[in-house]
């Protein structure tokens, strides 16, 4: 009974607070203003299809803010082998190690985005009027304008003679962009929730002539913020919970005037 009580807690979807942001949030890949300092860290990626499977080999995490333009996502992956071979934006990213996004405004499993992204900064951006397994296709031409993303490397990139510590990412997704098919406020108000998640697909890797391979054979390794179940993203309703979150601004009162010829 224990045992099925933890494997139940363990498949709930995992839950954010993402706070207004308390200054401005320079996208340059290194998550160092200090907005971002005041904002907490989610928890440890899992493997995607839950705590029953080994723990994954690298640490990721993300962190989460916003303001009245934009939707900020920091992720921070630990990585000794940096590397990255696609170029071209809207190829599939996920052939490369990468770190994926995906957003559900309302939660109801229809009309979701999802964004890829490896450590050169090349994205892919797309569009699913509804998940695979209900006959969704992905729509390849959707793009987002106006987003902003940008990597930093703590280390070198695609350079296998030395170790790195890994790299971290930034994303601005724009909300006027977000609202397309939210079906509610984009900006959000507070309180709200948004149905969100994010993996990062890592591949085993070797070195032939000097160069970063993919290991033929072995599958990916699939890690996300709210476990799955099963090897598929594609699951809206097992999504994380975002809830938005905006200080309430203080209200200060002014002394009353004093009466003529009274002491102040």
């Amino acid at each position: 009974m224990i045992a099925l009580l933890l494997l139940l807690a363990a498949a709930e979807p995992r839950r954010y607070v993402c706070q207004r942001a308390a200054g401005p949030v320079e996208v340059d890949g290194r998550i160092s203003e200090r907005a971002w300092r005041g904002a907490r860290w989610t928890s440890d990626f899992v493997d995607i299809q839950g705590g029953s499977k080994p723990r994954p080999r690298f640490r990721t995490r993300v962190k989460m803010l916003w303001d009245d333009d934009y939707f900020y996502i920091a992720a921070e992956m630990e990585e000794p082998h940096v590397w990255a071979t696609l170029t071209a934006h809207d190829s599939v990213i996920f052939h490369d190690n990468d770190f994926e996004a995906f957003i559900d405004p309302n939660g109801d499993r229809l009309e979701y985005y999802e964004f890829e992204i490896n450590a050169l900064n090349t994205g892919w951006d797309l569009f699913l009027p509804k998940p695979y397994k209900d006959g969704g296709k992905a729509d390849n031409t959707w793009e987002i304008p106006g987003l902003k993303t940008a990597v930093a490397v703590a280390g070198t990139l695609n350079d296998p003679r030395d170790r790195d510590r890994g790299w971290t990412v930034e994303l601005a997704f724009p909300w006027k962009v977000l609202a397309q098919y939210a079906h509610r406020p984009s900006p959000p108000g507070d309180g709200d929730e948004w149905r969100v998640n994010f993996s990062r697909v890592e591949w085993r890797h070797q070195v032939v002539d000097g160069k970063y391979r993919k290991v033929p054979g072995p599958p990916e390794d699939n890690w996300v913020w709210s476990p799955q179940g099963a090897i598929n993203m594609h699951l809206p309703e097992r999504w994380g919970y975002v809830r938005f979150s905006a200080p309430k601004r203080r209200i200060t009162r002014s002394a009353p005037a004093a009466k003529p010829g009274t002491p102040d």
